[in-house]
Formats: C-alpha cells, structure tokens, sequence
C-alpha cells in the first residue's frame, strides 16, 4: 500500500513541477523574447486541475490537510472514533459524487470534441487524468474509511 501511495504523491509532485516550468518557461519567453508557447494558458489551466485531484488523492488518505479539532480534541476516545469515521464517510460519499460527476465530464468533452485554442489538442485526456486521479483518491479514502470503521486508524 506505501507504494500506491508514495506513486501517488510523485505522480502530484511531478505535476507541480511540470505546471512550474510552464509557468516560469511562458514568462521567460513572454517577457525575453516577445513569444509565446502555443495553447500555454490551456495546458496550463488543464494541469493545474489535474495536479488538484492528484493533490486530493495524496492528501485524504494521510489527513494531512488542513482540519480543525476543537470538537475532536474535547471528545475521548469514541467520541474521536465516531467523529473520524463519520468525517472520512462524508468525504467519501462527496468524491465518489464528484468523481462521477468528472466521468460525464470526460465523457461529453470527448463527444463534444472540444480543442485547444492554438494546437487543436483533445481536451478530453487532461480530463481523463484529472478523473484518475479522483478515482486514486475514492480508493484511498475508502481504504481510510474502512482502516477506521475496523478501529485500526487512518495510516
């Protein structure tokens, strides 16, 4: 399971990385040189959700994103037991709602056959991705909610 999740979060990090250079090569260029990467704006757009679903699946089967446990820290033991395994349900039910939700979306970008401005690249695949990695986080909430529901925790 460490190396799902350890694929996971290189597959997060590399897109920073590859939104980064977009970003850093289209200002060098538009302000060195007076050009511009064709569809940069697009693509960029594009991977900058897929590194969010990505980030997404990293962060929930971990819980390291960001919380507030005024409530969680005043509870004992079931109580804390309670409130986690009912948090990581909801979170649960909203990205399987969301990750069919971005399936249909997938799906009617690639009927609909929209392109890229410049390129005429398909937008449907950086849609695909984006969706992977909403089914990457789905599994690794599940696994979560299931390690909870059986008392073992979260990791």
């Amino acid at each position: 399971m460490d190396r799902v999740i350890a694929g996971i979060e290189w597959t997060a990090a590399a897109f920073i990385g590859i939104v980064a250079a977009d970003v850093f090569v289209s200002v060098l260029l538009r302000y060195a040189f007076g050009w511009s990467i064709p569809d940069s704006y697009d693509i960029g757009r594009m991977l900058l959700g897929i590194l969010i679903f990505w980030g997404i699946a990293a962060t929930s089967y971990r819980g390291s994103h960001i919380t507030v446990d005024l409530l969680w820290s005043a509870c004992g033991p079931g109580g804390q037991r309670a409130i986690d395994v009912f948090a990581t349900l909801v979170v649960l039910f909203v990205v399987v709602v969301h990750s069919w939700m971005l399936l249909g979306k997938v799906y009617s970008t690639y009927l609909d056959n929209v392109l890229t401005y410049d390129l005429h690249l398909p937008t449907w695949p950086f849609f695909a991705v984006a969706w992977a990695g909403d089914i990457a986080a789905v599994l690794l909430i599940a696994v979560r909610a299931w390690r909870f529901i059986r008392g073992r925790g979260a990791a």
